[in-house]
């Protein structure tokens, strides 16, 4: 029987916003979370001068792997060796490999409800069965030691993202090493999501290697380096999992793109650059945590990291989806429908981007406050 996969709803507003465009009107698009920045200037200078100088072909950078096994020593105190580093084409083939790696057809792998919704997709398209954790404001919207050590049976697996996604929630260092100790405990294996780590404000995002040295961490190039189109991400693994991760990246997919891992590389020393991106972030979710209250929209997840502001619209809706449409409709500001995060209760809930300019946050709160103040 073929695995039966939802869609991804945001990509349908998505695409009515270009058809919108394409039309004459204007958008503001706070739909997806990549941004809006390109790459840092001297990664695409580099990346100028490769394109003239070499036929490039199928490669993995060795000089990438440990300049990323490195920066675990800097930022977590934890030592990776660059041969558990393996480079991938962005973070969703990353966590396909995570998965295949772990998890044999039938396990059943536990996550937040809210959550990134590829997740759940991913693992109905590979035969692994969902356990939806559901998470709300009392927990932050996150996975706790206590929930997942009530579940019986006891899962196979269990997804972590911290900041996650939608909520930009953090989970503190102490909560992740008490979640890890659970999954030491029971034997369950994680797989850790770190793609949004590096833009966080004030709350210092912990890696899961801190804690649980089995873990496997999916990250990328595509939110704090501003290099969503570059397709280049990477899996950490334990070292008994080397042969099976480096298997399945070469059958499935080779090699990233020679240019990105090229770019990227450079990348690692345009702190400046990318810091000034975070520093943008911060000013547009202040502005973004002023103004929804006045909307109607207070009931906001804490987020502490990522550049997503997760709004309860009941008042407005329970029909998240038709709601995004409509607000896009009406104001050119198109956001994406809380289904996708929660199928159960994301039907209240829309997700902002704010990693657009600050000027564009401006004019989409110009935009959708008198037509929020007209729907109530």
């Amino acid at each position: 029987m073929i695995a039966q996969v939802e869609p991804f709803h945001a990509i349908a507003v998505s695409r009515l916003a270009h058809e919108m465009e394409a039309e004459g009107a204007s958008v503001i698009h706070m739909e997806f979370g990549q941004p809006s920045t390109g790459a840092p200037a001297r990664a695409i200078a580099l990346a100028h001068e490769v394109l003239d100088n070499e036929a490039m072909g199928y490669w993995e950078s060795v000089p990438l792997k440990s300049r990323i096994a490195h920066s675990y020593a800097e930022n977590y105190g934890v030592m990776v060796e660059p041969e558990q580093v393996i480079l991938t084409c962005g973070a969703s083939p990353a966590f396909v490999m995570a998965l295949s790696c772990l998890f044999v057809p039938g396990a059943r792998v536990a996550l937040a409800r809210p959550g990134y919704v590829a997740y759940r997709n991913t693992l109905k398209a590979m035969y692994l069965e969902p356990v939806e954790m559901e998470c709300g404001p009392d927990e932050r919207f996150q996975v706790t030691a206590a929930a997942l050590d009530a579940l019986d049976p006891v899962p196979d697996g269990l997804i972590v993202a911290s900041p996650a996604n939608p909520t930009g929630t953090i989970i503190p260092p102490e909560d992740l090493a008490a979640i890890a100790r659970v999954c030491r405990r029971k034997g369950i294996r994680v797989v850790s999501d770190e793609i949004y780590h590096g833009l966080s404000y004030g709350t210092r995002a912990a890696s899961m290697l801190e804690h649980l040295p089995d873990a496997v961490i999916v990250n990328s190039f595509s939110k704090y380096f501003s290099m969503a189109g570059w397709r280049l991400g990477w899996l950490v693994v334990p070292k008994d999992l080397i042969g099976a991760a480096r298997a399945r990246m070469g059958n499935l997919f080779l090699t990233p793109p020679v240019l990105a891992q090229k770019a990227g590389l450079m990348a690692f020393d345009c702190r400046e650059e990318l810091e000034g991106h975070v520093a943008t972030y911060a000013r547009n979710r202040a502005i973004l945590l002023e103004a929804l209250p006045k909307m109607g929209l207070g009931r906001i997840a804490p987020p502490d990291g990522a550049f997503y502001i997760y709004a309860d619209a009941s008042e407005f809706t329970s029909d998240s989806l038709a709601f995004c449409e409509q607000l896009l409709r009406d104001t050119g500001v198109c956001t994406a429908p809380g289904i996708d995060f929660d199928p159960v209760g994301g039907k209240h809930f829309i997700r902002f981007s704010f990693a657009v300019s600050t000027p564009l946050v401006e004019e989409a709160v110009h935009r959708i406050t008198p037509w929020f103040a007209a729907q109530r």
